[in-house]
This record gives C-alpha cells, sequence and structure tokens, in this order.
C-alpha cells in the first residue's frame, strides 16, 4: 500500500480562480484530529481561497509541546483565530506599524508578535522595552508564551516549527498580515536566487552608548526622559532605541525583509526573515521591524482575527489517502444528497490537468449554471450547488475535459 497526499478542493458560490499558489499551500493543516496543549485541536484547521485572499481558520495552538511558562500565570486558549490574507500583496507608500498583538500568522495557525514586550521604560513610551530581554523567562523551550489575552505567540525565532539549515534556503514558515511571506534565517546570497545560501543580515546594529540620554535620530533628550544608563540589568540591547539602521554588511531593510528571488516564488517577491546571530540565538528586530512593508489587510490585527469570509471561496484540504500506487482516476460521483433543497454537492475526480468545466442544464438541454471553467490541476474536487433560484424538478450536471465526458441526473425537491 502506498499513501498519495491529494489535493481536495471544495467551491462554493460561484467559480473562482483555481491556481493553487503558496499563501494556499503552506499551511499545516490538521487532517488526523490530532490536538495540542489542553486537548485544544492543533495547527490550521481549515483554508479557503477567493481570487484575492486565503483565508486560514486555526486555534493558535501547535501540534508540538509548549509550556511550562515560568513567572507567567496565563495559559493558552482555542482562539478561534480566522484571518484573511492578500493574494497578491503590494507596497505600501506610507508603512503601518506592527503593533501590539498578533502581525501575522505562522503555517501552523500560531500567531506572531513584534519584538516588543509592550511595555517601556518608567511608561514614558520613548525607551520601549524588548520582549528578548524582558520576558524571555518567561519563553518556553520553543520560544513563545501565552499573552494576557491567552493567545500563544512567539515574538522571536520559534524553534520546534522547523530546524534552520544553513545549506538551503529557509521554508515558508507563515505570512504577515500585509500579505508578504515570513522565511527562515537563510536565503540566496543574491536576491536574483543566485551564489548560493547564507545566512540573512538584520539591517540593524547596536548603537555605540552608555547612557540613554538620545534616541537613535540624535534627538537629544530633556534629563527626564533619559532611560537607564547601560549596565547589567539594563544590556545595551535590551531596548529598541538602543538599534540604529546599519550602514554595512547588512541584507535587509528597516522591515526585515528584502525583495528576491525565492524557491516558492521563482518570479520575486518581498520576503521577511527570521534573523539569528551566528550562534543561532535570536537578533533584532527578530522577525518584523517597527513596520511593514506592504498594505495591511484589515481585519487581522488586534481587536480583530475573526474575520468573516463574506465572498465566494474555495477550501482547500491536504489528506492522506491510502491507494494501491494507482493514480485518481476520472470520474463524476452521483451527487449528494440527492433529491435536495437547496444546496447539493458535486464530487469528481481529475487524473491530470488540464481544462475541466462543469455544468448544469434543466430538462429540455438549456444550460443554466456554469460551476467551473478553468485549468485545474489533479485531485479530487467537491462543487456546491445552489438550486435556490430554480424551480422543483431534474436537473443534468455535465463534466467535460479533454478526454472525458461524462452526464448525471438530480432531483431538486422543494
Amino acid at each position: 500500500m502506498k499513501i498519495l497526499l491529494l489535493a481536495f478542493f471544495v467551491l462554493t458560490g460561484t467559480f473562482v480562480n483555481a491556481q493553487i499558489t503558496p499563501e494556499i499551500y503552506s499551511w499545516k493543516q490538521n487532517t488526523t484530529g490530532v490536538t495540542g496543549y489542553n486537548g485544544i485541536p492543533a495547527d490550521v484547521q481549515q483554508v479557503f481561497y477567493s481570487a484575492n485572499y486565503a483565508y486560514v481558520k486555526c486555534t493558535g495552538i501547535p501540534s508540538y509541546t509548549i509550556g511550562p511558562w515560568a513567572m507567567n500565570p496565563n495559559t493558552p486558549t482555542n482562539q478561534n483565530w480566522v484571518f484573511k490574507i492578500a493574494r497578491f500583496p503590494v507596497p505600501d507608500p506610507t508603512p503601518s506599524v506592527a503593533g501590539n498583538g498578533q502581525i501575522g500568522v505562522l503555517i501552523n495557525g500560531v500567531v506572531l508578535f513584534n519584538g516588543g514586550d509592550a511595555m517601556s521604560y518608567n511608561n514614558l513610551n520613548i525607551w520601549h522595552r524588548l520582549a528578548q530581554y524582558f520576558e524571555s523567562v518567561s519563553f518556553d523551550t520553543s520560544g513563545g508564551h501565552p499573552s494576557p489575552q491567552r493567545s500563544y505567540h512567539y515574538h522571536i525565532n520559534m524553534k520546534k516549527l522547523y530546524s534552520p539549515d544553513s545549506a538551503a534556503h529557509s521554508p515558508v514558515l507563515g505570512y504577515m498580515f500585509d500579505g508578504y511571506p515570513l522565511y527562515g534565517p537563510y536565503g540566496y546570497s543574491a536576491t536574483n536566487g543566485t551564489g548560493g545560501i547564507r545566512r540573512m543580515k538584520t539591517g540593524f546594529v547596536k548603537r555605540n552608548i552608555t547612557t540613554r540620554t538620545t534616541l537613535p535620530d540624535g534627538t537629544v533628550l530633556p534629563s527626564n526622559q533619559w532611560g537607564p544608563a547601560v549596565s547589567s540589568q539594563y544590556p545595551l540591547g535590551c531596548f529598541t532605541e538602543d538599534y540604529e539602521p546599519a550602514v554595512s554588511n547588512f541584507d535587509l531593510d528597516s522591515h526585515n525583509g528584502r525583495f528576491c528571488v525565492t524557491p516558492e516564488y521563482p518570479s520575486g517577491t518581498y520576503a521577511y526573515f527570521i534573523t539569528i546571530d551566528t550562534q543561532g540565538n535570536p537578533e533584532y528586530p527578530y522577525i518584523i521591524g517597527s513596520t511593514y512593508y506592504g498594505e495591511v489587510v484589515a481585519g487581522n490585527a488586534p481587536p480583530g482575527g475573526h474575520v468573516t469570509i463574506t465572498e465566494p471561496v474555495t477550501q482547500y484540504i491536504i489528506t492522506g489517502i491510502e491507494n494501491n500506487s494507482e493514480p485518481v482516476g476520472l470520474d463524476l460521483f452521483q451527487n449528494y444528497p440527492n433529491p435536495f433543497n437547496p444546496e447539493t454537492n458535486i464530487k469528481f475526480n481529475i487524473d491530470k490537468p488540464g481544462l475541466t468545466t462543469l455544468k448544469v442544464y434543466d430538462i429540455s438541454g438549456k444550460e443554466i449554471a456554469s460551476l467551473m471553467n478553468e485549468k485545474l490541476i489533479a485531485g479530487t474536487y467537491i462543487v456546491k450547488f445552489n438550486g435556490n433560484s430554480f424551480a422543483s424538478g431534474v436537473y443534468y450536471y455535465s463534466l467535460t475535459t479533454k478526454d472525458f465526458k461524462q452526464t448525471k441526473k438530480m432531483l431538486l425537491i422543494k
């Protein structure tokens, strides 16, 4: 017996673009019912997509072990996230601030926070504290912890999601809320995909200061706005304002990304990269800079994260199926339920890529609906047909490919 991985698609409403791209297929979907912390369903539960957006439903709990969290009274809960990811992101001429709370989501449904801990020295909102220094005692062995809202999240590199490989381009780890991908720390040396693999270097360096009386842009502060002097209690690098832009020997911009070729985007994309030092330790700004590169999709950031899907979408499911090494054959199945009112499911198999049409006809042979007319990849598809606007009676549905045509009958009873 051989295990084949097949792509299953469920279409709702009218037909949408069937091209399967990384923001659709990269998610770690839970197809076996595995649970994580406290018995909560783990990883990503469902993925849908339209022509312009991918929708990710997840609990925020990974399938690997998390916890404990020293000196942190919070514990993670099922957040019932629904995120909306732009499939064709665009740069933002006025970059948005990557604020507190979730700013992106990993392929396993766990959310990402910025590098800060949402607090500042003496609560003056001038010297902003970094979670890596002030909260790391509460990080678990994967580098994450729960928020006061009980959302499990990362401020830094997530150790259990993947293993960095200095000899290979890092995988897609997730997507930020502007729709651009997040990669691990290793990428192609040159932005055109050549030159071998190397660690992506941050665009920031620690300032050469012993007192915190000025800001990185040179602003001289009054004494009542000074930060603490650099010391063992407040080492250089524990505040955002301890860093300034690098002038040489860096790869990434102020957002912590660059436009480049990647394995998933051979034509190039803007991409964020996790930053680590030569020893593998988290390095500022860790995941993202203070602002996004692209236009942020509304509804994901706090107090959002529970987007309502209001457009026709396709569900994308990956599942394991046992098969005796035989490919899936061309087939059109009987709709179910049948009779139906008002919706029914039409399932069919495609054994190779090609133009596929699925149409519905009334008893006189008049076409009343075109459910599919697109080049599809091989897989099993389930299309929902809604007969709400049609009268009771017998209808026919017909599947056509280059080498196949089959028609079946269904009954609508109102």
